[in-house]
C-alpha cells in the first residue's frame, strides 16, 4: 500500500500566514470535511488543535462527534443530527429543514448571496429566524459563501455588499426575536487573502491551510506550502527490450532496452487513471503505460517512488484541481506526521 507523509511545519507555516490576516488564530475556523481535504481528518485535527485552533467545520455529524473534544465548537455543513451537542452547530440550509432539527440544537443560517447552491434567500430571513424560534432552536450565526473569490471579477465585490445587507437584516431580526448573539462569516481560503482588513467573526478556512491554494496572478498572495506528499513502495523490477509494450492493453511501447518498476499504488488508492502515459513525478520519473486499479509502472527503481509532493501541479496534468486530487486518496493510506 502506498503511504502520505504529512510535513507538520509546512501546516503551522500556512495556519501562520492566515492568523497574521485574520489577526487572530481564534477567527481561524479550519475546514476538515471530506477526511481534512484527504490529509486524515484525526491528525489534521490534533495537529490544529496543538497550533491553538479553535474552531472547525466538516461535513456532517459522524465528523463533528469524532473531533468534538479538541475544538470549542464545530460547524456542521450538510446534516441533521438525531441529538445536540453543546460544542456542534448546525447548518439551516433551507426553511423546510428547520423542523427536523432536535429542540435546543445550536444552527447557524446560511443565506444565498449569489451562489445559488444552498441557504435559503435573503426575502426568507425573516420567516428562518421566526420558525428557529417556534421550533426551540439557539441560533448561533449567520453565514454565505463565495462562488468566485479565486476568480479575477467583480463578483466577489457584489457577493460582500450582498452579505452586509444580510447582516444588517440580521441583526435587526435578532432584537426582534430576542436572540442575543451572533456570529457572521463569509470568508473562505481565497476571500480570507484577498481582503485587506479582515472584520469577519471567523474566516472558514481550507485549501490554504494545506498549502494548495490557487489565486490569479494579479492577486498576488503569500506562498503557502503544501502539506501532503504521496509515496509508493516498489513490488518488482524488470528489464525489458526495445519494443516491449507494458501494461493493459500494451499501450505503451519501449522505445529502447530498460529497467521499469511496478510500484503499490494505482486508481483504487486514489491516483487518477487520467494520469496515465503522461505522468512525470516531481524527482523526473516517466509514468509507463496505464495506471493499474493497485499497480503502476514507472521509470524508475527507486524503492520508495514519491508521486506527487504538490497538489497543484498535478491537477495540471490530469485538468482538474487540487481539490479532487487530493480528496481522491482513500482513508486506508497510512498517514504519517513528519
Amino acid at each position: 500500500m502506498p503511504f502520505i507523509k504529512i510535513n507538520k511545519q509546512n501546516f503551522f507555516h500556512n495556519l501562520d500566514i492566515i492568523a497574521q490576516k485574520t489577526q487572530s488564530k481564534d477567527k481561524i475556523a479550519l475546514v476538515l470535511k471530506d477526511n481534512a481535504y484527504g490529509h486524515g481528518l484525526k491528525i489534521m485535527a490534533s495537529l490544529a488543535h496543538e497550533y491553538g485552533i479553535k474552531k472547525a467545520v466538516v461535513q456532517n455529524d459522524r465528523e463533528a462527534r469524532s473531533i468534538a473534544s479538541l475544538f470549542e465548537d464545530i460547524l456542521v455543513l450538510a446534516d441533521i443530527p438525531k441529538e445536540r451537542a453543546s460544542n456542534i452547530h448546525y447548518t439551516i440550509n433551507s426553511l423546510d429543514q428547520i423542523a427536523l432539527f432536535p429542540k435546543g440544537a445550536k444552527v447557524e443560517l446560511k443565506v444565498d448571496t449569489g451562489m445559488h447552491r444552498n441557504g435559503i434567500a435573503p426575502q426568507e430571513t425573516e420567516a428562518a429566524f421566526a420558525a428557529i424560534r417556534r421550533r426551540g432552536l439557539e441560533l448561533v450565526g449567520v453565514f454565505s459563501h463565495h462562488r468566485s473569490a479565486d476568480e479575477l471579477t467583480s463578483e466577489w465585490f457584489w457577493q460582500k455588499e450582498n452579505f452586509k445587507k444580510i447582516k444588517k437584516n440580521a441583526m435587526e431580526l435578532a432584537k426582534k426575536y430576542g436572540v442575543k448573539k451572533l456570529r457572521f462569516h463569509l470568508d473562505n481560503s481565497a476571500s480570507t487573502m484577498r481582503t485587506q482588513n479582515f472584520n469577519e467573526d471567523i474566516a472558514r478556512i481550507g485549501i490554504a491551510a494545506y498549502g494548495c491554494l490557487e489565486m490569479p496572478k494579479a492577486l498576488k498572495t503569500e506562498e503557502f506550502k503544501p502539506v501532503l506528499s504521496l509515496y509508493a513502495d516498489k513490488i518488482s523490477t524488470k528489464k525489458l527490450p526495445k519494443g516491449a509494450r507494458i501494461g493493459y492493453g500494451g499501450t505503451h511501447r519501449l522505445q529502447n532496452d530498460a529497467a521499469l518498476s511496478t510500484y503499490n499504488i494505482g486508481y483504487g488508492d486514489g491516483f487518477l487513471r487520467c494520469l496515465s502515459h503522461n505522468y512525470t513525478t516531481p524527482e523526473g520519473c516517466k509514468i509507463a503505460g496505464r495506471i493499474s486499479m493497485d499497480n503502476s509502472s514507472f521509470y524508475s527503481d527507486k524503492e520508495h517512488l514519491l508521486i506527487f509532493e504538490d497538489a497543484r501541479e498535478v491537477a495540471k496534468q490530469a485538468g482538474t484541481i487540487s481539490y479532487e486530487i487530493l480528496t481522491s486518496l482513500k482513508p486506508e493510506i497510512p498517514r504519517k506526521v513528519v
